[in-house]
């Protein structure tokens, strides 16, 4: 069974380790990151893991996070991934810096990624992986997810990225259920 892992983020050095873009950075942990070899097509960059008889694609939309389903939308067409075998990983002010959830389908609590998958794949019964970011104390939330990382969640920062790609390495070993049941709402760091 082939899968799709979506991290989502914003294109650009300026972006680069800030909330938003905490799908990317994911990626970066995986323990066979360096066998990643990323390719430009799909208004994104994908690269391809073999997995036994399994194809694992990463993707990484290059359109902006609003626009992210103009990448996701035409390189599940081109591969024949069913919506069920996709899975997006993205920030989530609603949960505390370091909890990560998985969630199947549902609501978008605004975001503009998911929004943008949504609309052109015409369903929101994708799996997420929800990586908890916190809200603002102070201050626009716009301005929170394209800020970097500050005190605490600064030292933490790596490791919740290495604890988010060892769940989604169990994802790929033993499904969205197993893996579920084990990270809901599980913090991390």
């Amino acid at each position: 069974m082939d899968l799709l892992i979506v991290g989502l983020g914003n294109p650009g050095s300026k972006y680069h380790h800030t909330r938003h873009n905490i799908g990317w950075d994911v990626f970066e942990e995986l323990s066979f990151s360096s066998d990643l070899k990323w390719s430009e097509k799909f208004k994104g960059q994908y690269a391809v893991y073999n997995n036994g008889a399994d194809k694992i694609y990463f993707l990484k939309p290059q359109t902006f996070m609003n626009l992210s389903g103009e990448s996701v939308q035409p390189m599940i067409a081109f591969f024949k991934i069913d919506i069920e075998n996709v899975l997006v990983v993205h920030d989530e002010i609603d949960l505390p810096f370091g909890i990560i959830a998985f969630k199947k389908g549902g609501g978008l609590a605004g975001h503009n990624g998911l929004k943008s998958i949504t609309e052109k794949l015409g369903s929101q019964e994708f799996k997420r992986v929800r990586m908890g970011i916190g809200r603002p104390i102070h201050g626009d939330v716009s301005n929170w997810v394209l800020s970097g990382y500050t005190g605490e969640d600064k030292d933490f920062f790596v490791p919740f990225l290495k604890g988010a790609a060892l769940a989604i390495e169990e994802y790929i070993k033993l499904g969205f259920d197993k893996t579920a049941m084990t990270y809901t709402k599980k913090k991390i760091v």
